[in-house]
């Protein structure tokens, strides 16, 4: 369920299960980290791209899977994929053909580069599932987009389109859905022709005030997630999706 290809020094990483609107598992979690950890130590790969096959990036975690397996400790396959991801020196480029939810949003801003179809469309709905951001997305949005539109998105959780992405500088760049991937593939070749060491060093200057920080962060957020993960209101969120109703919080 987790496309690794390798084509000259181009990696591909993409959520392959379209059925399911490319949602997250746990083992989907360990192989994206395996394969980042690969594309990392491969001499050969000088950039990495991910994506989601079909029509969809990810919606987000596959609550069901989640909720039968939560992340425990520092080992747990999707920290290892957040942490790896995190520390990843060579350029990360994603390319979003589709709905982007949860951590479908918040991986983005670990990206370098972030291109979308028009057709895509985020969120962040952790208050509606009663939890609380991850990722260090409470530290990067508001860095990224400004206070006030970070707390708009991360408050209310309700979905964005891609302009308004782009607007916020989420996305570099909008296009129509059937040159998305011909245009990432220019600007991966474009990277990939260039010196690793300055790319490398590059990225390292420009991240080298925030990674600690967003070590910090994410420590922090999974503690709280976790504790609410176990909490009465999030019970009440994930049953009601379950059972397609509206949540009650009381």
């Amino acid at each position: 369920m987790i496309r690794f290809e390798i084509d000259g020094a181009i990696a591909t990483i993409a959520f392959n299960r379209p059925q399911k609107k490319n949602a997250i598992t746990a083992a989907m979690y360990q192989s994206a980290a395996d394969a980042l950890k690969e594309a990392s130590t491969n001499d050969a790969v000088r950039v990495i791209v991910i994506t989601g096959d079909g029509a969809c990036f990810t919606a987000g975690n596959d609550l069901e899977d989640f909720l039968q397996s939560p992340p425990q400790g520092d080992d747990s396959p999707v920290t290892q994929f957040m942490n790896t991801l995190c520390a990843m020196a060579k350029p990360v480029v994603a390319a979003v053909p589709g709905l982007a939810i949860g951590i479908g949003t918040t991986l983005l801003m670990h990206c370098d580069l972030v291109y979308a179809s028009e057709r895509a469309k985020f969120a962040m709905p952790f208050t509606q599932l009663g939890l609380c951001p991850e990722f260090a997305s409470s530290v990067l949005l508001p860095r990224i987009a400004g206070y006030q539109r970070a707390a708009e998105k991360l408050l209310l959780g309700e979905p964005f389109d891609a302009s308004e992405a782009e607007r916020m500088g989420l996305v570099n760049r909008v296009l129509p859905a059937e040159e998305l991937m011909p245009f990432v593939h220019t600007q991966l070749t474009k990277l990939a022709a260039l010196p690793s060491e300055s790319l490398r060093i590059t990225k390292q200057l420009m991240k080298a005030d925030v990674q600690t920080p967003l070590a910090a962060a994410m420590q922090t957020e999974m503690q709280h997630f976790m504790r609410m993960l176990n909490g009465p209101d999030a019970k009440e969120a994930f049953a009601a999706f379950l059972d397609k109703r509206k949540p009650c919080f009381r």
